[in-house]
């Protein structure tokens, strides 16, 4: 052989080589995220669900990369964005914000693994057979947020203690997490010796519409439901608030973030977070059906001073040794 000829066969090879690495290189798994909510509202439990798929091991672009599928409160295109995610065969989806997100990932699949995060009880909504044992193809966490709404009305309460007619803002197109808040509600309203109201709202006008009847109605405290729905119009409760002079307590931080009085809840970072970890565990083999649902432990009680003071209120020595943050 010329040596002319042998540097071309050896040049060749080299370069064959490592396309020929590439293509034995498993492909990178792709995580579908499933969201009922917005992506702009949704930016700290995004962030919370990257970190947690980092300490398991995971990282977009390195090893890993997320499908996002963003419904922005309209419920109704959650069906088509999940078949959409199987079409492109992701190796799990993440179905968050919310029971509908859950409920669509479902029907889409039996087989691709599912993990959620949840505000009600899982169990009784029917998506898992138990809290240790889920089996199937789907588990996650649930940090029973729908179960708060008569703790948030006492705690609200405490601020606006002359408040003698109270409601509470439901979102009546999705009954698995509205439909547990409402007894607990009424039975702290009528324990508290207060009247109240039951609203649904599920489109910006009708939450317009919502607020006027509270006006009408000389609402003095309002509890805005855990809702995916409401957190995607938040911005909008929050102003409608303001401009009404109505105090009103919310399920997540966010809310408060942005200008609302205050909030009870479980940590939705921490829920997201989790999340992300056991969409690690099960890319790393894990089996849904062996990862038991968690349950959310850590509560927060958040106000924001700047309205309690647009309000004309006053934050009692009592709450304020309990609040874990007060945003001034």
């Amino acid at each position: 052989m010329k040596r002319r000829e042998f540097i071309t066969l050896l040049t060749g090879a080299a370069t064959a080589w490592p396309l020929a690495a590439r293509a034995q290189q498993p492909a990178m798994p792709v995580i579908g995220f499933l969201s009922s909510r917005s992506p702009g509202e949704s930016a700290t439990s995004e962030a919370a669900f990257r970190v947690g798929l980092k300490e398991s091991g995971y990282a977009e672009g390195e090893n890993a990369h997320i499908a996002f599928r963003w419904a922005e409160g309209q419920y109704h295109r959650l069906p088509v964005l999940a078949a959409d995610l199987v079409a492109i065969r992701v190796a799990v989806i993440a179905a968050v914000g919310g029971g509908r997100s859950i409920m669509a990932a479902k029907a889409a699949t039996a087989t691709i693994p599912i993990v959620f995060t949840f505000g009600s009880d899982p169990v009784k909504a029917g998506f898992v057979a138990s809290f240790e044992r889920p089996g199937s193809n789907i588990t996650g966490g649930s940090w029973f947020s729908a179960a708060l709404a008569a703790k948030r009305l006492e705690l609200l309460l405490q601020l606006v203690p002359d408040a003698s007619i109270v409601a509470l803002l439901l979102n009546p197109n999705n009954p698995e997490e509205a439909a547990p808040q409402l007894p607990d509600f009424e039975q702290a309203a009528h324990d508290l010796g207060r009247q109240f109201h039951i609203l649904n709202a599920a489109s910006e006008t009708e939450i317009d519409a919502a607020f006027r009847a509270l006006v009408e109605r000389r609402v003095g405290a309002l509890v805005v439901g855990s809702d995916p729905f409401f957190l995607s119009r938040r911005q909008q409760l929050v102003a409608l608030a303001a401009r009404h002079a109505i105090p009103t307590t919310y399920s997540t931080r966010g809310y408060v973030l942005d200008g609302g009085l205050m909030s009870y809840s479980n940590s939705l970072t921490s829920a997201y977070r989790r999340a992300g970890g056991y969409v690690g565990r099960i890319l790393k083999g894990a089996k849904p059906a062996d990862l038991p649902i968690w349950q959310a432990t850590e509560f927060e009680l958040v106000i924001n001073a700047k309205t309690v003071k647009a309000l004309g209120l006053t934050i009692s020595p009592d709450v304020l040794s309990i609040a874990d943050e007060v945003i001034e």
